[in-house]
């Protein structure tokens, strides 16, 4: 059999010369078909003939479809059709990637160069990544001791995923409060099992472990301030980057660069590095935070219990906190469409809270941007933006620090691939991987809590009729199944129904109180 679709495949493997992965990707095609009873001979002998063919004459390749779509390929595909048909009966389906390339940069001497600016989730994950795929990673951080303004709520699923240890996890969160704008509160997490619950997180605890982690991996972190960075004129020169270099303990630094391959920017919402490659501009939320210290008998309170409140008061376009840390709590809140009125939305917030919070002292006070979108550029040559720098913080809910990890780990494994562990130079080709991979994923989830913010957080009748649809126990699986562990959860189709009856209902009844509050203004 092997040496009949190596046979089938001859003429194939003449005409498109390439040589597995060891050369830079131009076109990639996937053949579909039927593997037989010897499909691990058959496709390990289509592997050989694919792999072993080399580009000998360096001449430059043409462009093709795909062995599916006829033209040049349609006769050698038709003749491994026939090969495998010939076997016996189907066992089962195989896809075969087939890569064309042309001959790359083997970078001798050293291995692959990259520069993660920023050293949050995103930038520390990303440096590991890099690390441990045998890249030399450099990771920029500014702010060794930084505390971003975050809510800091974890899904259960990232603590298993990026292994981390639970002395991190402040408090394990199993019950939550909606409370709507007239105060009518429903308890949320009925249908969490023992085992299930959200982790709330300090961001100068976690940014600092995930960082030493990247670090024990052999990334060099390096307290400095990225300034600019030179963009090269060809594939191959280095990008120059511009950094001031706090690491002697000085409070004005001292000017440095840094000359590397490909640059991953992981440093916010204020991104220079997207600043740099005319990333483009995007809406974003101003969020702002107080850490409360309360009295140990309200800290009980608290104990496994975040809240969160929704109104005009709090927030136009967003809702309000109370999140626990290890022995504090977190009251914050964010809006778009009126930033200048942040402070009055703060203090709205913290008297929706203040029977609870009453006796507390506020011992820190945060304020940040976050993205809303995406932005419009998010790879440039072999730059790549990861975490907020690249607008990956969810609508409606606000979340992004599970996110900002999971596109830092994802570029970097593009580029951990795409160099052969650092052994070619990349290009990007390499990094748009990623970006496919991550769209793919997740452009679902960041669609629909877009569509829920525009449809529950319009007005307050809106937002009463959400409250009043979180207190149903199929929302909250499903709400609960799919935030803890990022991933879309089938529904039970009679429950869909219902759901659906459900809230067109609650959207009736918003409409109408909206009406009735309006004339009741006029």
């Amino acid at each position: 059999m092997a040496a009949t679709i190596s046979s089938a495949l001859a003429g194939a493997t003449v005409s498109i010369a390439c040589s597995s992965r060891s050369s830079d990707v131009v076109q990639r095609s996937e053949v579909r078909g039927a593997a037989y009873a010897c499909s691990s001979r058959s496709f390990g002998a289509v592997s050989f003939v694919a792999g072993e063919s080399n580009n000998a004459g360096g001449k430059p390749l043409k462009t093709f479809n795909g062995l599916r779509a006829g033209g040049v390929f349609k006769k050698e595909y038709d003749a491994l059709t026939e090969a495998v048909r010939a076997e016996g009966t189907v066992d089962e389906e195989f896809t075969l990637t087939i890569y064309a390339g042309r001959n790359s940069k083997p970078l001798e001497g050293r291995k692959l160069r990259v520069a993660v600016v920023g050293g949050g989730p995103a930038g520390g994950c990303a440096a590991e990544t890099l690390a441990r795929g045998g890249i030399e990673t450099f990771m920029f951080e500014r702010k060794l001791d930084n505390a971003k303004p975050c809510g800091g709520a974890i899904p259960l699923c990232m603590i298993g995923e990026f292994n981390l240890p639970l002395d991190i996890i402040d408090r394990k969160v199993t019950k939550m409060k909606m409370i709507s704008p007239s105060n009518v509160a429903v308890d949320v997490g009925k249908t969490l099992n023992e085992n299930e619950y959200i982790g709330m997180v300090r961001r100068e605890v976690l940014d600092s472990y995930l960082r030493d982690r990247a670090k024990s991996y052999g990334a060099n972190v390096i307290n400095g301030l990225f300034l600019r960075m030179v963009i090269p004129k060809d594939e191959n020169s280095p990008y120059v980057l511009h950094y001031n270099d706090y690491g002697d303990g000085s409070k004005l630094g001292v000017a440095k660069t840094l000359e590397v391959d490909a640059v991953i920017g992981a440093d916010g919402a204020n991104s220079r590095v997207a600043k740099d490659i005319d990333a483009g501009e995007y809406d974003y939320a101003i969020a702002f935070q107080e850490r409360i210290k309360i009295p140990a008998d309200k800290m009980e309170y608290y104990e496994n219990l975040a809240e969160m409140y929704v109104g005009d008061d709090v927030s136009p376009d967003f809702y309000g906190w109370v999140f626990p840390k290890c022995d504090h709590v977190a009251v914050g809140t964010g809006t778009v469409v009126n930033k200048p009125a942040i402070k009055k939305y703060q203090t709205a917030t913290r008297n929706r809270a203040k029977d609870k919070i009453a006796g507390g002292e506020i011992i820190r006070v945060e304020a940040h941007p976050i993205p809303e979108h995406p932005r419009p550029r998010r790879v440039s040559s072999r730059v790549a933006l990861v975490g907020d720098a690249a607008g990956y913080v969810t609508k409606c809910s606000g979340e992004g620090i599970y996110f900002a990890a999971k596109s830092g780990r994802m570029c970097a494994e593009a580029i951990v691939e795409g160099s052969m562990n650092g052994a070619r130079m990349i290009d990007e080709s390499d990094l748009r991987k990623y970006l496919e991979k991550w769209d793919k994923t997740y452009w679902p989830t960041y669609k629909v809590l877009d569509i829920l913010q525009k449809v529950f957080y319009r007005s307050n009748p809106a937002r009463e009729a959400f409250v009043e649809m979180c207190a149903d126990d199929y929302v909250q699986k499903m709400t609960f199944d799919s935030y803890l562990y990022k991933t879309v959860v089938p529904g039970n189709p009679l429950d869909d129904i219902k759901l659906a009856f459900n809230t067109i209902g609650s959207l009736i009844r918003a409409n109408a109180l909206r009406k009735e509050s309006e004339k009741s203004v006029v």
